[in-house]
Formats: C-alpha cells, sequence, structure tokens
C-alpha cells in the first residue's frame, strides 16, 4: 500500500503536482495528435482530420487552462 506524496519526497503538493501532470497530458496529447491528423489527411480522410483536430483544440484549451490555473495558485 502506498501513501499519499504530500510534498515530502517531491517539494510539490498533490493537488499542484496533480495540476502539472494534467497540463503535461494535454501537450502530449496535442502532440500525438498531430500524427493521427497526418494519417488522416495522408489517407485521404477529411472527417477523421476533423474529429482529431477539434480534439487537439480541446487538449490545447485544457493545457491552457491547467497553465493558468498553475500560474494564479504558485503566485499566492
Amino acid at each position: 500500500m502506498t501513501t499519499p506524496e504530500s510534498g515530502r519526497v517531491t517539494g510539490t503538493k498533490d493537488k499542484n503536482y496533480n495540476v502539472i501532470w494534467y497540463v503535461e497530458a494535454c501537450l502530449s496529447n496535442a502532440l500525438r495528435l498531430e500524427t493521427y491528423i497526418g494519417d488522416a489527411e495522408r489517407d485521404g480522410d477529411s472527417e477523421l482530420a476533423e474529429f482529431f483536430r477539434k480534439a487537439q483544440a480541446d487538449s490545447r484549451k485544457g493545457a491552457e487552462q491547467g497553465k493558468e490555473l498553475l500560474r494564479k495558485r504558485l503566485s499566492s
């Protein structure tokens, strides 16, 4: 059984680490979706490419929202 990390080991509280992780996951997803968009375009599937573009935009938005939340929390 693991115990919650309160910042003692990493120097970052779980709640802040979780937001950092979320931002990284959103940015990573946006990068991965760029590959999927290219794959769909190469196959001539504009519907799928547009689907992935929308998902990529959502990932970018999530990353920006997470970064803003971190800015507020870490500056106070």
